[in-house]
This record gives C-alpha cells, structure tokens and sequence, in this order.
C-alpha cells in the first residue's frame, strides 16, 4: 500500500465530510476552502470515493457529499485503497527477485495494512474533537425557487370591482 499525498487528502476530506454531514450534504468548494485543496484534485478523488461506495453525492442547489456508510465502517484503508486504485489485500511492494529483505518488506506491508484497518473515520474524527477542532454550524441559505416570501396582506381603500366602485361612489354623494 502506498502512502501519498492523494490518501493524506482523500483522509483529511472524509474526516471534514464526517464532521459535517448532519447539516447536511457537504460541498466540496468548502471542503477545497477550509482544506487548501485544490477543487479538481477533490472532485477525482470523490469519484473514485463514490465508486467505491464511502460516499454519495447529492446534486443541485444545497447539494454536495454524504457518507456513504457509518463512519465506524469506513476504515483508512479503505479511503486510502479507493484513491490509490490498488488492491491493497493482495498488492505486494515491487522488489528486485533478489532482495535479500524481501520477507522484512512483505511483513511490513501486513502490518501496516492491518494497522490502516483498524483505524476507523469514527476515532479519527472523536481524535480531533478531543483535541478541541470546532466544527462551525452550516448557516442554511435561502436560494431560488425554494424560498417562498413571507406573505403579507395588503389592504387597500380601494374598491375591488366595478360593482364595489359604484358602491362607493353613490355612497359619498
């Protein structure tokens, strides 16, 4: 399993998503911001995260993403598996046939593998509460269609038909 920049991000914007999720869908332009990811980079990588089943995606206006498992059932390894397109149980590291270290390198691999197994996006996420990370509430924006303006009753002096015109203009005389 390599480790590379692409797993530390694709890690640090599922934590952000977790974190975030019960406002609803998050978007990834505020993931980009609060991040400094670029925008582009997180949309390739939530393609690859959405294929794999960890989030969905919801689209249209207050759209964005949400996991797509409980985050106790989403390990590292499985972010880091679904970004790096590699099998990760079965992806042994490229050695020359004659390394002599060989069984030292494959048993790093098992143990760094069962590690990243271990470590689920529910402890990752209770790790920075408990160091104190604020997580600030989505305030909801009024947008389009969705919006119905307050109705506000208009009265007027003014008679509504002719009828009532009449009316009126009979009864001042």
């Amino acid at each position: 399993m390599r480790l590379t920049t692409k797993g530390r991000f694709a890690v640090t914007a599922m934590i952000d998503v977790a974190f975030r999720e019960k406002s609803g869908p998050v978007p990834l332009s505020e993931i980009a911001k609060r991040q400094q990811i670029s925008l582009s980079y997180l949309e390739q990588m939530f393609s690859k995260l959405r294929q794999q089943g960890l989030v969905s995606s919801t689209r249209g206006p207050g759209g964005g993403y949400t996991l797509g498992r409980r985050t106790e059932a989403i390990s590292v390894a499985d972010i880091i598996s679904a970004v790096e397109d590699a099998n990760t149980e079965q992806e042994k590291p490229e050695a020359p046939a004659s390394d002599m270290a060989q069984g030292l390198w494959d048993a790093m691999h098992v143990k760094m593998f069962d590690f990243m197994k271990s470590v689920n996006l529910r402890s990752l996420v209770l790790e920075q509460l408990a160091k104190g990370v604020q997580v600030e509430e989505k305030t909801t924006t009024n947008r389009g269609v969705f919006k119905k303006p307050p109705s506000q009753t208009v009265r007027s002096n003014t008679p509504n038909s002719v009828f009532a015109l009449g009316q009126s203009l009979l009864a001042r005389g």
